[in-house]
């Protein structure tokens, strides 16, 4: 920075990155320029409901620069009396921060590793720094219990973080995808008494013995307690020894732009933390090689449904052979009937079946990974090959014809999902199906379609519904006793059977942009994407990654009262990522919240505030190389 008021915003960032997280139990203001927190202890009684009290769009450069919280919580009590508390955000760091690493040295916030866990630094930087990433992601937090860790004088607790990607490298140039994605255990301390968090240790996680990580989005806590990572958008094994964006990949991983093997990324991480605060991982490749954007376990321990964050995407389904281990099971996706004319533009009512793809364990998909290559699986043209033993399909909104070689079914049903899927009968044809989440109580299960158009919308699919832009949230009730579609019953009594939007939950499109560059309504979702639901609280928590709304923002949906509040504002050009509602730890309930790649700006969509905002975006984040890890605080005690 150039500035002094750069240099004082950086300063107090830097503090408060280092400095305590006021926690829930507390009524706090905390403002990122620099405001100072107010305590205010909420009574000794047992908490029954709270309300949001939402905030407005930020309306100053600076509202719109920062993380921005505005917004209330009205806690009702079991005697019938009421507290109104504020809320705000508090970070634990921005990425490329110098952070403790629990040995008595600092580590880089975010930085990347290569597979013999050395820094990969930035070759176009002046002093060749490490790089790291801007997109932190999903995020647990949790605890574990006999954990002891040196330096924590209260309850230790530990907070799993992913980074997706970084955008850019120093000189500019595009670096998605072309880094393994790091992942990170936080132990943090928290006050028993105040249920504050302070930064203790930010370890990373050794992927080396899963051949590390590939773009990984949302996350979710396990009812086992483990962190459930993600692979999006999985390399296409017909061409990734001629994508440039794989091989650099494999060059920064491996120090060689051929080594990297395709069928090793598309899966699902779990993540372990240790007494010590550490981590190890593992890779299941039993569920599906798709477009991993985060999936739910259900209450059973066996039950997972998944996102698929891809064009001409699906909704998968996988049960596992024993509760709370997801190294082997069975694979479904739905089968999708459209009800004619219904609410098409309010993206349309679905029945749902279900397509049984097959069978096996993490081990036996692994070695056929090791082993096969794309071709030894099946065949693809781009172009039809007048060939009636190929059957066409649609793959990222492209038309393909593919034909599975003799006995390479259970390869392609596993390797190749998005392949094999529609050629089994399940329907493909949903766009950025991304984060997915339960409620428990009533059954239902919820999942963010960012987008409406393209594949739902075109007509080239069995599904049609009208443009909607700025997405919405889906519900998808589930029951038992079902069987799939070759009449074999299905082992769960947590199956979805339809798929309709949630009416307060579907955004709105502009016919033109406001007088900030807005193309969807304000005041309503535009393309949700982080989804979690608070099952003490009743509330659907909805993170935007929207390139219609100039900033993105953290919703809050009472499911009984259908009320919709904003509660948080993004930097401008930020998504809203790291969602975590977390309903009780040692007493004190805590709402995880990150974003990335601030400044992030969309051509036209940021035409009339990038001027103003970009120089206050680099003062606070790094040059905008940085993202934010944090939560909101002002919730009360969980009671």
């Amino acid at each position: 920075m150039t500035s002094s008021t750069g240099t004082t915003r950086r300063a107090m960032l830097r503090i408060l990155a280092g400095a305590p997280c006021l926690p829930i139990l507390q009524s706090t203001v905390l403002s990122l320029a620099g405001g100072m927190p107010a305590w205010a202890a909420s009574p000794n009684k047992a908490l029954k409901s709270v309300d949001f009290i939402g905030m407005a769009a930020p309306a100053t450069a600076k509202d719109q620069a920062l993380t921005t919280v505005g917004s209330k919580l009205v806690a009702t009590y079991d005697d019938g009396a009421q507290q109104t508390f504020d809320l705000g955000h508090t970070p634990f760091f921005v990425t490329g921060d110098s952070v403790p690493d629990g040995k008595g040295g600092q580590v880089i916030a975010g930085g990347y590793l290569d597979i013999n866990n050395q820094p990969i630094h930035d070759p176009s930087a002046p002093d060749k720094r490490q790089f790291f990433s801007d997109c932190p992601d999903g995020s647990s937090l949790l605890k574990v219990d006999g954990a002891k860790v040196p330096g924590v004088k209260g309850n230790p607790l530990f907070a799993v973080v992913q980074f997706e990607y970084t955008s850019r490298a120093y000189d500019g140039s595009d670096m998605y995808g072309k880094l393994p994605s790091p992942i990170a255990v936080l132990t943090l301390d928290q006050n028993p008494d105040t249920g504050e968090l302070s930064l203790v240790q930010y370890h990373p996680v050794d992927t080396s013995g899963v051949n590390g990580l590939w773009i990984t989005c949302g996350g979710s806590l396990s009812p086992w307690n483990t962190h459930l990572s993600s692979e999006e958008y999985e390399p296409d094994a017909t061409k990734a020894k001629d994508d440039d964006e794989f091989k650099a990949f494999s060059a920064n991983l491996f120090g060689d732009p051929a080594k990297a093997n395709p069928y090793h990324y598309g899966h699902l991480p779990e993540v372990t933390v240790n007494t010590d605060g550490t981590g190890s991982i593992k890779k299941h490749y039993c569920l599906g090689r798709i477009s991993h954007e985060l999936v739910q376990v259900m209450p059973d321990q066996r039950t997972t449904l998944m996102g698929d964050d891809a064009t001409n995407g699906g909704l998968f389904m996988f049960i596992a052979d024993k509760p709370a281990d997801l190294s082997s099971g069975r694979l479904y996706v739905a089968k999708v009937t459209q009800q004619d004319g219904v609410e098409l533009d309010k993206g349309g009512r679905f029945d749902l079946d279900w397509v049984f793809l097959g069978e096996a364990t993490s081990d036996e998909i692994m070695g056929l990974a090791d082993s096969l290559t794309a071709a030894d699986i099946l065949d693809v043209a781009h172009e039809d090959p007048k060939d009636a033993s190929f059957t066409k399909i649609r793959r990222s909104g492209k038309e393909e014809w593919v034909k599975v070689k003799p006995g390479m079914e259970k390869a392609a049903a596993f390797l190749e999902t998005h392949r094999y899927a529609p050629l089994a009968g399940g329907t493909l044809a949903f766009t950025k199906m991304e984060g997915t989440t339960v409620n428990a109580k009533d059954k239902i299960g919820y999942s963010a379609m960012s987008y409406i158009y393209k594949s739902m919308s075109d007509g080239k699919n069995p599904i049609k519904v009208d443009q909607i832009k700025a997405g919405a949230v889906y519900a998808w009730p589930m029951e038992g006793g079902k069987t799939d579609t070759a009449g074999n019953a299905i082992p769960s009594d947590w199956v979805p059977v339809s798929l309709a939007a949630v009416p307060a939950l579907v955004g709105r499109d502009l016919a033109e942009p406001d007088a900030v560059g807005n193309t969807a309504d304000v005041d309503r979702i535009a393309n949700p994407d982080n989804i979690k639901f608070s099952e003490r609280w009743r509330t659907l928590f909805i993170g935007e990654d929207s390139g219609m709304h100039v900033n993105n923002f953290l919703w809050a949906y009472n499911v009984d009262t259908q009320k919709l509040s904003r509660i948080l504002s993004c930097p401008a050009g930020a998504e809203s990522t790291g969602l975590h509602a977390v309903d009780d730890l040692n007493g004190f309930s805590y709402v995880m919240s990150n974003f990335q790649h601030p400044g992030d700006w969309g051509k036209g969509l940021h035409d009339k505030v990038k001027a103003e905002l970009e120089p206050l975006e680099n003062a606070a984040y790094h040059d905008r190389f940085g993202g934010g890890v944090g939560y909101i605080h002002g919730i009360p005690k969980a009671g």
